[in-house]
């Protein structure tokens, strides 16, 4: 393994997050049938965890480290919805003014963002509002309300204000005054009536997969009646029979993040210019505390019933200036769940041919990311740095904070 380029040395234009990660006896993503999400690769097919899934559980993860929290104390919350004009724009101003007035500013507001399906909610595409955005459009409303009190006057009003402020209101949004969620900001925004105000995404994320092939089994299962009763010539009690599949594996887990791209979304700044002189306190926070998120949330559907609680047992981190790669074909031949070869366990085996597959790609490529881990001990990657996770996660933040050109 080549010589690891050292963090003064390049600035980290992308932040690469490797896990391994094991659940057993668990559901972890299904797919239209109820079945396990799976996915051919290699020699084998394997059980399969999806990118949504994933950063689903990512965004909407409730402790200490969670990314809404963080939004909040910032002030560049987010919101995904289809009624964000209903609710958070002309809702509150419904108790001071007319009730047909609103009614005619809300159609106007709704038409400007979802065309003919102003009217019905059903047919609306989920947008992406932060929090800023809503708040400014909610205090337009209300100066027109304010100035137009009765319906028609409003109506005109607000379709005139629409119009005629088309071109700035597209200026701010593209100067970010506007500024965007950091929800948008990391994982991307996309309005088909307006491409300008689309985000691209700075956080990438792969199907997370099994190196090994999968392992399933039919879970029969039975509801009991709790009121029937045998001596009253009732059946044995079962009030339904079920089956559901269970799987259990070590997953391989692969987390891109474009750290020009997420500093550019959350400061305004040109994507070139993002080791500039900008603010990047919030974007090493992100950083920081996706690598807390990625190792300590599980994904899971019933949960309930199998507990799918689990932690990452290896956490590898890397930076560099040249584009990323996966390390996902280190198992494109599947790694044998027992071995005859050899004493080690599948997870040490696996960790075994991750850094033999990092190895073979330095020797090539020579592209010398910086790279620190965390692991059990039996995963431990022999020659790289490592440590605790917090102490991980920080290291990675100040990648960010600290780059300067």
């Amino acid at each position: 393994m080549t010589p690891e380029t050292t963090e003064t040395e390049m600035l980290p234009k992308f932040i690469q997050i490797h896990f391994l990660a094991a659940w057993p006896g668990a559901l972890l993503n299904r797919d239209d049938a109820g079945l396990a999400k799976r996915l051919p690769f290699g020699t084998a097919t394997r059980t399969r965890i999806s990118s949504q899934c994933l950063k689903r559980h990512w965004r909407m993860a409730d402790d200490r480290h969670a990314l809404h929290e963080l939004a909040r104390r910032h002030g560049v919350e987010g919101v995904r919805t289809k009624r964000a004009i209903e609710r958070e724009v002309t809702g509150p101003l419904r108790t001071r003014f007319d009730d047909k007035a609103v009614d005619a500013v809300e159609l106007a507001f709704l038409t400007k963002f979802y065309g003919k399906n102003a009217k019905d909610p059903q047919q609306r595409q989920a947008l992406l509002f932060g929090r800023p955005e809503l708040a400014w459009m909610r205090e337009q409303a209300e100066r027109i309300l304010s100035e137009n009190p009765d319906a028609a006057a409003a109506k005109s009003a607000a379709e005139a204000w629409i119009k005629e402020e088309k071109a700035n209101l597209n200026q701010l949004r593209d100067q970010n005054v506007l500024a965007a969620s950091l929800e948008a900001a990391l994982f991307g925004r996309m309005v088909t009536s307006d491409t300008r105000a689309n985000r691209d995404a700075a956080i990438h994320v792969a199907h997370a997969f099994t190196v090994h092939p999968e392992q399933a089994e039919l879970d029969y299962f039975t509801v009991v009646d709790d009121l029937s009763r045998r001596d009253q010539g009732d059946d044995a009690g079962a009030a339904g029979v079920f089956d559901t599949e269970l799987t259990s594996g070590l997953y391989y887990g692969y987390v891109v993040v474009d750290v020009p791209l997420l500093v550019s979304n959350l400061t305004g700044c040109l994507r070139g210019d993002w080791a500039g002189d900008h603010d990047r306190a919030l974007a090493a926070q992100v950083v920081e505390h996706l690598v807390h998120l990625v190792a300590e949330v599980s994904p899971g559907a019933k949960k309930g019933s199998t507990a799918p609680y689990s932690r990452a047992e290896l956490v590898l981190v890397e930076a560099g200036d040249r584009q990323p790669r996966t390390l996902a074909n280190a198992f494109r031949d599947a790694i044998a769940v027992d071995s005859r070869t050899s004493n080690g366990s599948l997870g040490n085996r696996t960790a075994t041919a991750l850094l033999a597959h990092l190895g073979a790609l330095d020797d090539m490529y020579e592209t010398g990311e910086a790279r620190r881990h965390a692991a059990l001990p039996d995963l431990v990657l022999d020659g790289v740095a490592g440590g605790s996770l917090r102490e991980l996660a920080a290291w990675a933040g100040g990648l960010v904070r600290d780059a300067a050109i």
